[in-house]
């Protein structure tokens, strides 16, 4: 299983800025190793997130994601909002964290 993500939520003025760090490689598939053998392409397809059960975005990544991806985005909320994020990759590993608005 992989590293947990960061997941920052906070509200001001009705508008809840969302920050998540993934921790995971985003290997292209195109980098080779010493030996010079191709490194298989590992990434993130699908990301979505949820306030209180409601979807407020869905994404998909591909290979040209870097390694440990960040990503900021805002929607319309409050303070308490629980965010759910949820990621899985092309080898059907998954990863849910949660955080709560504040």
């Amino acid at each position: 299983m992989s590293d947990p993500m960061r997941v920052r939520a906070a509200e001001n003025g009705g508008i809840v800025d969302v920050k998540i760090l993934m921790k995971h490689d985003m290997e292209s598939g195109q980098r080779k190793d010493a030996s010079g053998k191709v490194i298989p392409a590992w990434h993130i397809t699908t990301i979505n997130v949820k306030a209180n059960g409601k979807d407020v975005l869905n994404a998909q990544f591909g290979p040209a994601v870097s390694k440990d991806p960040f990503l900021n985005f805002k929607y319309k909320g409050a303070k308490g909002d629980k965010i759910v994020v949820s990621w899985l990759d092309n080898k059907g590993d998954k990863r849910t964290d949660e955080a709560t608005a504040s």
